[in-house]
């Protein structure tokens, strides 16, 4: 799969991650940065380059390690946007405000349209 900056590819990423999930799950293999890249990319998936992606992945100020385990995309996706947005910036050689945020979500709501959404506001006017 060739990875690109557009809302085609994150659809295809997310139902990948969702995939890639079950299959670990089904091996009882843990679900983690490190499976997954190695999951997708073999023998590329160096050391060197989950470093790199992980390096990049930051959720709540605090930096993801290959190892640590990841919930299922579809209820908690915001470690996962950030790992794919880190995957994307790695793999394009590009820096991470370049990744468009705004195709990764609606992507994320085309791939799992009854989940709600990324990006919704959580603050109410009273």
């Amino acid at each position: 799969m060739e990875i690109q900056n557009t809302q085609e590819c994150f659809v295809q990423l997310w139902l990948r991650l969702e995939r890639t999930r079950r299959l670990l799950g089904g091996q009882y293999k843990r679900f983690c940065i490190r499976r997954v890249l190695q999951s997708w990319f073999g023998s590329k998936a160096t050391d060197d380059f989950i470093w790199e992606v992980c390096n990049k992945t930051v959720v709540d100020d605090e930096q993801v390690c290959g190892w640590d385990a990841l919930p299922p995309p579809r209820l908690y996706p915001r470690k996962h946007r950030e790992f794919l947005r880190a995957l994307v910036a790695t793999q394009l050689n590009i820096g991470m405000r370049k990744v468009s945020l705004k195709a990764l979500d609606k992507a994320y709501s085309i791939a799992f349209p009854k989940s709600t959404a990324i990006n919704v506001n959580k603050k109410r006017k009273i």
